[in-house]
């Protein structure tokens, strides 16, 4: 892979909250991606995240009750029926490994983005939803924490990366439902 590849797909790699939720996901599919996981970096090389894969109409719909969608959209609750993902995966810290991830947690939902979207899919991580209702939802033994819930499904939105303007880095939706995303200019980023 070139690094210019390598961009493209980091491009590709969006946060999708509209999704085709009549196209299914196969359990070997979120095998495979989480299988990109063990190639990734580990604090203390501790691997201490485990996965929950949940694939199945009646679970996905369990897990969904519980989530929040797009902060920054407070009139809007989430995708409609027909519009959710049609899986995800629960991030969760196995506790008897360790009290503490370190950097894992991000370079592993990374590497599972990059996948997805080299599959034709699209992601969204979400940090907000209610921990125990999930994990009382799917059965998640007390020793595995949930930190994040990944939803994954074939993209039903289109999603713009544009220069960021002044000091506004809020994504927002237009009229023709284009979710757009600013993002900072390279000498904003680099310091000295």
């Amino acid at each position: 892979m070139t690094f210019d590849e390598l961009k493209s797909l980091l491009a590709a790699d969006r946060s999708y909250r509209i999704f085709d939720q009549s196209q299914r996901i196969e359990r070997e599919i979120l095998e495979k991606l989480v299988d990109l996981t063990r190639l990734c970096a580990s604090g203390r090389n501790a691997q201490p995240l485990r996965y929950r894969l949940v694939t199945s109409e009646e679970e996905c719909a369990k897990v969904y009750e519980w989530l929040k969608w797009a902060g920054y959209y407070t009139d809007w609750d989430g995708p409609a029926e027909g519009e959710r993902p049609a899986a995800f995966l629960v991030q969760c810290l196995d506790t008897e490994v360790g009290a503490n991830c370190l950097c894992d947690d991000g370079l592993h939902l990374q590497a599972i983005t990059l996948g997805a979207t080299a599959m034709g899919y699209g992601c969204c991580i979400i940090k907000s939803f209610n921990v125990a209702e999930v994990a009382a939802a799917l059965g998640i033994d007390a020793r595995y924490q949930p930190r994040y819930v990944l939803a994954i499904g074939r993209p039903a939105e289109t999603v713009r990366l544009e220069p960021q303007t002044g000091e506004e880095f809020k994504y927002y939706r237009t009229a023709d439902g284009v979710h757009h995303v600013p993002k900072r200019a390279l000498s904003q980023l680099i310091i000295g």
